[in-house]
């Protein structure tokens, strides 16, 4: 791989300790001059810092910054890689301001969403409710929260009990707390083979072993985990049954109930990803078959606005009062102000008009990618904001990707949602929520030409 070159040594004990933005910054100058380029992989933190005479920590330091600055992304157990493209620090709603398009975040926007949501915030206003809303609330909020929330979070026949619903700051607080509460330290947690790449991060904090899960085309296999929890015993499951994060696959409702027996068969809790299944509300939750055995988790960004952020967990009373625990803990209760606004937006019907425009729109960017990318392996659900590309030979996932970024587009590689030694899948995600439509359609049109062509590097050759 290609190297960033020093920025200058120090000799002996005189050895100038550099400051990390400096060197930062020159890494970054050679990924913007090409000197390094997508996927190519940078040394350990040890060996970058005896290449540039600092300490380790600086080192450390630096690998953090180009992090934050979206020029690299590490990979557990693989290393440090220079990103396909740069990404804002804030996310993007549509195409980033320097050109690129953006297919990898995904977060569908209507057109009527400000109105809506604007009209459930001026009640808000007034100084004798802004006096109530800006006082700090836990993580069991109110009453009235609780009961508007569990209509928003109803779906299929299946309400929660208010009294289980629990608030975080967001969705992957919450999905944190619940991992928190059921997996201590070092044990192990059952995952499907390909899942939501936030939950890697999580992991790796509490320390915990993420143990992979075969799935099939109707979702994760329950014999699968039969045979992992003989293995070794496993805490938790955390599985997303409806519109799966990233192949769009929604369990069956006998799936579901093979998976509910093994649930109560091994006394074992499941971490029920919904983030995404507000735009499949006809099919109830794997919590309607196995309660006492599954926590719901749940988030507004996704079914109202990114800028949003709130999150819940419907927990069995056995474990709720770990769950409060580690969301106190953690620091990850929620504002009350978003709290208040969410059922307001519950009450006066904003939510439902919002997610019946997600799900027109989703079925309009589905068919777009449909008349792109028909002719090649995908899979993905008329409801689904996201698509799965089993690329064609000779094209592999990291030659695409890179390809993909000097044509200006930013997508996932397979390998982003794969785990432990699991072999990633010649596949990339894309996210079809974040471009403006017209903007979608031509980004759509260029990867399929892309596709139809031979890779840059076997031109060369």
């Amino acid at each position: 791989m290609r190297e960033a070159g020093a920025v200058g040594t120090g000799t002996g004990e005189e050895r100038v300790v550099k400051d990390y933005v400096q060197t930062a910054d020159a890494v970054a100058a050679d990924i913007a001059a090409g000197r390094l380029r997508p996927g190519d992989r940078l040394p350990p933190q040890r060996d970058f810092a005896r290449q540039h005479g600092i300490a380790a920590s600086t080192a450390a330091r630096v690998y953090q910054e180009l992090a934050r600055r979206g020029h690299t992304v590490g990979e557990v157990g693989r290393g440090t890689f220079v990103r396909a493209t740069t990404h804002p620090v804030a996310p993007a709603l549509s195409e980033p301001a320097d050109g690129r398009i953006d297919l990898e975040l995904n977060y569908p926007v209507v057109p009527e969403q400000a109105g809506l949501l604007g009209a459930g915030l001026a009640g808000l206003a007034a100084p004798d409710v802004l006096e109530t809303v800006l006082r700090p609330v836990g993580a069991i909020g109110t009453p009235v929260t609780r009961e508007l929330s569990a209509d928003l979070l109803a779906r299929g026949g299946w309400r929660p009990d208010p009294a289980q619903v629990l608030f975080a700051g967001n969705g992957r607080q919450a999905i944190s707390a619940a991992v928190s509460a059921l997996v201590p330290p070092g044990a192990r947690l059952g995952i499907e083979e390909l899942t939501y790449p936030g939950l890697k991060v999580i992991a790796a904090r509490l320390g915990i072993t993420l143990v992979p899960l075969a799935m099939d085309e109707d979702g994760l296999v329950p014999e699968a985990v039969r045979a992992a929890h003989r293995s070794a015993p496993l805490h938790a499951v955390y599985v997303q049954p409806t519109l799966h994060n990233p192949l769009s696959l929604t369990m069956s409702e006998r799936r579901r109930g093979e998976l509910a027996d093994v649930l109560r068969e091994l006394d074992l809790y499941a971490i029920e990803d919904t983030i995404w299944a507000f735009l499949y509300d006809d099919r109830p939750p794997l919590a309607a078959l196995a309660p006492e055995h599954t926590v719901v988790i749940d988030s507004l960004s996704k079914r109202l606005s990114p800028g949003l952020t709130l999150g819940f967990a419907v927990a069995p009373p056995a474990v709720a009062s770990g769950i409060t625990s580690a969301l106190r803990s953690g620091g990850w209760t929620p504002m009350r102000f978003a709290l208040e606004a969410a059922a307001r937006w519950q009450a006066d019907g904003a939510v439902r008009a919002l997610v019946a425009g997600k799900k027109q729109e989703a079925a309009r960017r589905q068919e777009v990618a449909g008349r792109h990318l028909g002719p090649f392996p995908v899979r993905s659900d008329p409801r689904s904001y996201y698509c799965w590309w089993e690329l064609p030979r000779p094209w592999r996932a990291d030659m695409f990707v890179a390809a993909a970024a000097r044509h200006g587009i930013a997508v996932t590689p397979a390998a982003a949602f794969t785990v432990g030694q699991y072999r990633a899948p010649n596949a990339i995600r894309l996210g079809l929520a974040s471009p403006r439509i017209e903007v979608l359609s031509q980004a759509l049109a260029v990867l399929a030409d892309l596709a139809r062509s031979a890779p840059d590097e076997l031109v060369s050759d």
